[in-house]
């Protein structure tokens, strides 16, 4: 019992672990991030090539902390401004719609501003493309679905006046070539330019797990499924994340990061999700197919998505029987990134980035943002996953960790 005691009472004494703590400044010197380097960004204002103007201001936030060599120089927090230089809508059928946004300046938290040189990269979700200098171009309608189905479409009206209601209700095949961007997309924005900064600074990411949580998560790991697998028990996506907290906490912390719980399927969704795909346009709340962990379908799911149904981040999560001392659940956890339509072997799904631990990444961070985490960690399972292939045949890998997410309780009490 005394060898017990010493063994806990030194490890009271080491550092906590895990993504998200606040890391001592043991590197010293000039931070420099190189040209190249991509930053994760949130717009704050929002865009749209109908309503804006060319000079208008923008504003964007930091999405996920920026590290070199394992220590933080860009901590949430940190901010960008800049404005827009292009905003131009269609002047004609074949033209498209061009918006191209400046981000020149960066303020670091108690650190003061930094000139910012470098173009927008990446739009996360969106169906627009991207010019070698960061101009987003809007789609044609020609390109879209509604564009090959319209007469289609006019015939279906017009044999059914019932479905001809129905498609002008839905607004099928009247799409919307602007180029809009709501407060909350996601940016990549890619440096062309060194950016020094002052000096290495604290993270100001979620609090690291404790022991004992991390403890009781690998417990709850060490007989639990580590894939989700289809109804006909073909195996699916790999479990990503935990989670700790109830039902009501969790659907909380996802409407504060900006997720949504999609539809179940029924007549108005499917018509909601064929409006989306013809007009080649989003649907916030798309139904899910169903997978399965301990042995019954997925208890939550949630998605996000910007202006196209090919594209979505979305998880589902799956109750498990372990818990806490103070009853709150712990839930797997598998999230995916939709970045396209797959088709092969007869197969047509959607086609996912094979980088579970960058989904992982991004579900962490949005519900960072959303005030909602109190504490956030790895844990790794006993024999990890590396890579595989998903039930249609779309590649994976990972790192094998497990990201854990402890979201602030709704109840009174210590937290583990």
């Amino acid at each position: 019992m005394r060898k017990v005691l010493t063994i806990l009472a030194m490890m009271t004494l080491l550092p906590p672990i895990g993504i998200g703590a606040r890391r001592a400044r043991s590197t010293t010197g000039t931070p420099t991030l190189s040209a190249g380097t991509v930053l994760h960004l949130r717009l704050q204002t929002a865009v749209s090539t109908k309503t804006s103007k060319t000079g208008g201001a923008i504003a964007a936030e930091l999405a996920r902390e920026a590290d070199l060599r394992g220590e933080t120089v860009l901590p949430y927090g940190t901010t960008f401004k800049g404005a827009i230089k292009t905003c131009s809508p269609p002047a004609a059928s074949g033209d498209r719609a061009q918006l191209l946004l400046s981000f020149s300046q960066l303020t670091v938290p108690g650190e003061g501003d930094f000139a910012l040189q470098g173009r927008l990269s990446g739009i996360s979700n969106a169906r627009e493309n991207l010019l070698a200098n960061g101009t987003v171009v809007g789609v044609l309608e020609s390109e879209t679905p509604a564009s090959l189905l319209g007469g289609l479409l006019a015939r279906l009206g017009q044999a059914d006046s019932t479905i001809n209601d129905e498609i002008q209700k839905q607004k099928i095949g009247q799409v919307n070539t602007a180029v809009e961007l709501p407060a909350g997309a996601d940016l990549e924005f890619t440096l062309t330019g060194p950016l020094v900064l002052k000096r290495f600074v604290p993270s100001a990411g979620p609090a690291p797990l404790s022991f004992a949580t991390q403890a009781l998560v690998e417990s709850a790991l060490a007989d639990a499924p580590q894939r989700a697998a289809s109804k006909d028990h073909h195996p699916g996506d790999p479990i990503n994340l935990v989670f700790i907290g109830s039902a009501q906490e969790i659907e909380h912390a996802f409407r504060e990061a900006g997720w949504i719980e999609p539809k179940r399927k029924t007549g108005q969704s499917i018509w909601k999700t064929t409006e989306a795909v013809i007009n080649d346009d989003g649907y916030n709340a798309a139904p899910v197919s169903d997978l399965y962990v301990f042995g019954r379908r997925q208890d939550l799911a949630f998605e996000k998505t910007l202006d196209t149904f090919n594209k979505r981040h979305h998880l589902r999560l799956w109750k498990s029987a372990a818990s806490t001392p103070d009853g709150r659940p712990i839930w797997l956890g598998a999230a995916t990134h939709d970045i396209g339509i797959d088709i092969h072997l007869g197969v047509i799904s959607h086609a996912t980035d094979p980088d579970l631990d960058d989904e992982g990444a991004q579900v962490g961070s949005d519900l960072f943002l959303g005030g909602q985490v109190q504490a956030a960690g790895f844990v790794t399972p006993r024999a990890p996953l590396s890579s595989g292939w998903t039930a249609t045949g779309g590649a994976w890998h990972t790192d094998g960790k497990l990201y854990v997410i402890d979201l602030k309780s709704s109840a009174a009490g210590p937290a583990i």
